[in-house]
């Protein structure tokens, strides 16, 4: 199956470096070698022989090389920048790595200008081109990386994600990371699925675990790092009474989500984010996505920004309802932005006379990437 950043990385690596980011397992090394002619061109720092080749500078010629988690080893930003500017006229490179490759640059001088940073996201409808229901319940119940959703068995996947979260602690964040009390951190992992959909209190989580509000915070930022969880900071405009600081989480895999209304609020957040990522990396556009809360109580789920300003307003409905009230009152001080009401079951499709949608997300996320 060719992946949607396929045609991208190829035109990107005619003119610099391509960076590929994403979360483990999503389909980096899998995309990579589909990119390339000669398999011996693949050097993955996780696997000894080609750690040897990478220390030793013994690189296989070609046009096209590719570096697999090269960003665990401490010189790898000096390494790449040498090769570059030495090789870069007949040898192109690409770089995958499961943690935010922007941010782990460790000392020497700056690559800036001399990459393209893509990032790779699970599955989607789109991508799939999904248009049947029990399709969309089998991504919304299995999840979008590969293997466990292509593999099409609720156990098998539920076995996959317990061994992800063991791989991703162990392989990963252990490699990357200075982690003492690996324990506490599995824990978390364990008690965050439970508490999507609602602004997370980080002191409540200090007291659960019993450690500081330090260590928390910096804990949550690994595994954003890591690409396990993302945050979404709440929207704020002067003329509305907006919640500032309370941001939300969500999970790249969303069947980890025990609550299906939760589970399917947080497919949509991982949706919505793979298009504004690539939105950011093909076009440059400046978008965001955040959540809508005032100090009246009031929540809209998601609200997408470009330089600021609210392009896009979703909310999300497991069954057919009523128009949601804070989303009227958003679309309300911002009626140039498009407005979605989605649910996950139910055939009503309409426009209301305020200029909402309503719809089945099928046909809403089959507008996405």
């Amino acid at each position: 199956m060719e992946r949607y950043l396929n045609n991208q990385i190829l035109k990107d690596l005619e003119k610099k470096m391509v960076f590929l980011g994403g979360p483990r397992q999503v389909g980096k090394t899998t995309l990579a070698l589909q990119i390339i002619d000669n398999k011996r061109n693949y050097l993955n720092w996780d696997i000894a022989e080609h750690r040897e080749k990478i220390l030793k500078r013994e690189l296989p010629p070609g046009n096209l090389l590719v570096f697999d988690e090269i960003h665990k080893y401490r010189s790898w930003r000096n390494y790449i920048k040498g090769l570059y500017d030495l090789r870069h006229n007949e040898q192109k490179i690409l770089i995958t790595g499961s943690a935010r490759l922007d941010l782990y640059r460790f000392g020497g001088d700056s690559l800036q200008g001399r990459y393209h940073y893509l990032r790779l996201h699970p599955l989607s409808i789109a991508e799939l081109k999904i248009t049947k229901q029990k399709d969309f319940l089998a991504l919304l119940n299995l999840g979008g990386f590969p293997e466990p959703f292509l593999g099409g068995s609720q156990i098998e996947a539920k076995r996959w994600s317990r061994e992800y979260r063991t791989r991703l602690l162990q392989e990963d964040i252990l490699s990357l990371e200075r982690i003492h009390d690996i324990g506490n951190l599995e824990l978390l992992t364990l008690r965050l699925p439970e508490l999507v959909g609602s602004p997370l209190s980080l002191n409540a989580l200090r007291e659960d675990l019993q450690t500081s509000h330090k260590t928390i915070t910096r804990w949550m930022d690994v595994l954003e790092r890591t690409y396990a969880i993302f945050r979404l900071l709440p929207f704020g405009a002067p003329q509305i009474r907006a919640v500032k600081k309370e941001r939300k989480h969500y999970h790249f895999d969303w069947s980890l989500i025990p609550e299906q209304s939760y589970r399917f609020e947080n497919m949509v957040a991982s949706h919505l984010l793979k298009w504004v990522h690539f939105q950011e990396d093909t076009e440059a556009r400046n978008l965001e996505l955040r959540y809508f809360r005032n100090m009246d109580g009031q929540e809209v789920d998601f609200v997408i920004t470009e330089d600021k300003q609210p392009i896009l307003l979703i909310e999300c409905k497991l069954t057919d309802t009523k128009i949601s009230r804070p989303l009227k009152y958003l679309k309300s001080r911002f009626p140039k932005s498009k407005a979605w009401q989605i649910h996950a079951s139910g055939s009503k499709d309409y426009q209301t006379f305020e200029g909402i949608r309503v719809c089945p997300a099928l046909a809403f996320l089959r507008t996405l990437i």
